[in-house]
């Protein structure tokens, strides 16, 4: 196991990775976890009339699965679902509306920046007409610049899990100061799809960093194998 099972846990329970990028000061959306129908709703009626909907997500899950949008949804009320299709637990973060975009398609995308080791090593945005853009759900993958600012946030968010490895998740936010938001940290991320638009093998990278740092210098540790 790379991550620390610890670091997986924390990456996994969305209500958790909230608490600590919050904690650390990095950006990220505002998220509510209840367990009450009632107080979920107070939450959505007080967001909505300060302009914004929310993203129901599941508080343990994956590539996109079961999200949806909630509230003042596009100029229409979208109601909270029966809590209990969400397992009797309400994950809710704020919707980051996407960028004025001069695409003609009207794709939007997020971007997924990952960490190895502390430092972002690659990046892409994940391009899709849909408000989803996981990979898994449809998107595309688009080669990005890795800019500072990116990575800086990238950095501090893995750093505030605690993770040796992380695919981060950020949306563009023009009221940030780094210019996006993180909205997931994943512990155990896939990255078929960056390395289909990154000539960085990231393969190479993972098994370096694992080695050296769980195992000593990997220059010896190779030498050792060699002996053997």
């Amino acid at each position: 196991v790379y991550n620390d099972a610890r670091a997986i846990e924390r990456s996994v329970d969305k209500a958790m990775t909230s608490v600590l990028l919050h904690k650390a000061g990095v950006a990220t959306p505002p998220a509510w976890a209840v367990e009450h129908a009632d107080e979920a709703r107070r939450i959505l009626v007080r967001e909505a009339s300060g302009g914004h909907a929310l993203v129901l997500k599941p508080m343990f899950g994956s590539q996109g699965k079961g999200l949806m949008r909630v509230g003042q949804v596009d100029g229409e009320w979208v109601p909270l679902p029966d809590l209990a299709s969400v397992g009797g637990l309400a994950y809710l973060q704020r919707f980051v509306p996407p960028p004025a975009t001069a695409n003609t398609d009207g794709a939007g995308f997020d971007w997924r920046v990952l960490v190895i080791g502390g430092r972002a090593v690659a990046a892409m945005q994940r391009v899709s007409r849909h408000w989803i853009h996981n990979i898994a759900q449809g998107a595309r993958s688009v080669p990005c610049v890795l800019t500072p600012a990116l990575a800086g946030l990238a950095e501090a968010a893995a750093r505030a899990l605690e993770m040796d490895y992380a695919g981060v998740d950020l949306v563009p936010d023009a009221s940030s100061r780094a210019g996006a938001q993180v909205i997931e940290v994943n512990g155990v991320a896939a990255w078929r799809g960056l390395q289909r638009v990154t000539g960085f093998d990231i393969a190479e990278a993972i098994v370096d960093d694992l080695i050296a740092r769980r195992l000593g210098h990997a220059e010896d540790v190779m030498a050792q194998v060699c002996q053997i």
